[in-house]
């Protein structure tokens, strides 16, 4: 593991944590300038591919995901961290799936299942753009379905 502070490939670990995840956090320490840093390990599994609606197959896109929860949760009483546990959610869903292709709907409605439970509006923010509500009435309709 190289030192982020002065590049030295030699270090020893400090401490070791495991999270829900499956992810290892070592805290280290470098043997050359003695400065302390972190790293986190996570396991690389294969997560299916998205067919999507004109029928191309295109990998799992983990920062795609994020970019557009970010934006539905613009200004949004959201932490960041939630946004992150919601990608981490879905992600290790296709994973333990086991398929080697999934429908795109799949994966959009398991990130609104989700969206819906975290914040109302950025569920609505989301789903004008993935459900292509495109009028009035149709986004008054998902809103009552939200308030009923």
């Amino acid at each position: 593991m190289q030192c982020p502070y002065c590049k030295n490939t030699s270090s020893s670990v400090i401490d070791t944590n495991h999270d829900a995840k499956g992810g290892i956090r070592r805290r280290r320490v470098c043997n050359g300038c003695k400065e302390r840093f972190s790293t986190y390990e996570r396991s690389i599994l294969s997560t299916p591919l998205v067919i999507k609606k004109t029928g191309v197959r295109d990998e799992f896109n983990r920062d795609k995901l994020l970019r557009g929860l970010r934006i539905a949760c613009a200004k949004r009483p959201v932490a960041a961290s939630d946004i992150d546990k919601l990608v981490d959610e879905v992600e290790a869903k296709l994973q333990s799936m086991g398929k080697s292709e999934v429908d795109s709907r799949i994966v959009g409605d398991m990130v609104l299942e989700r969206l819906k439970l975290l914040d109302q509006v950025a569920y609505i923010r989301y789903a004008i753009v993935y459900l292509k509500l495109d009028d009035l009435e149709s986004v008054q309709t998902e809103i009552n379905e939200l308030l009923s």
